[in-house]
């Protein structure tokens, strides 16, 4: 059995780290999950996720002003500091994302993002995949302003897939998805967003589009798969005693 840890390896349970079973393997989807994990022999190497690069890839729009920023409305996403910069820099700014039916999720809502909304901070809701497509092949950047250990961002990968360069925090696995200088930036304040979106225009969506092709596609995380499913049914030692 193979197991992929997809959150923080601090939100799991102790002992989901540690499977005593015989034959059952656990990997992460970033070098950053990885070296959070607590160490034992049944961890492997991390397989990055992937996203259908070609399907992305295939959308061409004229490029337009607004940033956008897509994810969960909550707290720890941090899409606050996203509209806090959208403000100082004078952008506009498109959100998508949904805000769940829990208590903590609505205040913030309420509290952190209705606030700041007007005619050019709009927030568009949740999107389908033809929508968000054509969203990020159009905006100057994505910002990811994320305050949480992410360990992966599957739309900063999009993003790179439709050209568009990412602007994010440097937390948890962003900084192994963004190159600064070449698909995007890597910002520490509200400051530092709002000079990165001014910058964004200044690289090539073809690198984007490439560094997703050649790191982050769907197939290349298939084939990652797979050979992990052949290294396992050929059988790798078990260190478990």
């Amino acid at each position: 059995v193979l197991a992929t840890l997809h959150l923080p390896p601090s939100w799991y349970p102790p002992d989901a780290l540690h499977p005593r079973r015989p034959g059952t393997w656990l990997h992460g989807v970033s070098a950053a999950q990885a070296r959070a994990c607590p160490p034992d022999p049944a961890l492997l190497p991390p397989i990055p996720n992937g996203v259908p690069v070609e399907a992305l890839g295939r959308a061409r729009h004229a490029r337009r002003g607004f940033a956008l920023a897509l994810g969960r409305i909550c707290p720890e996403k941090g899409l606050h500091h996203a509209l806090a910069a959208a403000h100082r820099g004078g952008f506009p700014l498109l959100i998508g994302g949904q805000a769940y039916d829990y208590p903590a999720h609505q205040a913030y809502f309420r509290d952190e993002i209705a606030p700041r909304l007007d005619r050019h901070r709009r927030f568009l809701g949740p999107l389908d995949f033809a929508r968000k497509r054509r969203l990020l092949a159009a905006a100057r950047c994505l910002i990811v302003p994320s305050m949480a250990p992410e360990t992966s961002s599957l739309v900063a990968m999009e993003a790179m897939a439709c050209g568009t360069p990412v602007v994010a925090f440097p937390s948890g696995a962003l900084p192994e998805i963004v190159e600064p200088g070449r698909t995007g930036f890597l910002v520490e304040d509200e400051a530092g967003i709002a000079e990165a979106v001014a910058a964004a225009a200044s690289l090539d969506p073809q690198a984007c589009r490439d560094a997703a092709r050649d790191r982050f596609s769907d197939t290349r995380m298939a084939s990652a798969y797979l050979a992990r499913y052949r290294e396992i049914l050929a059988g790798i030692p078990d260190r478990r005693g």
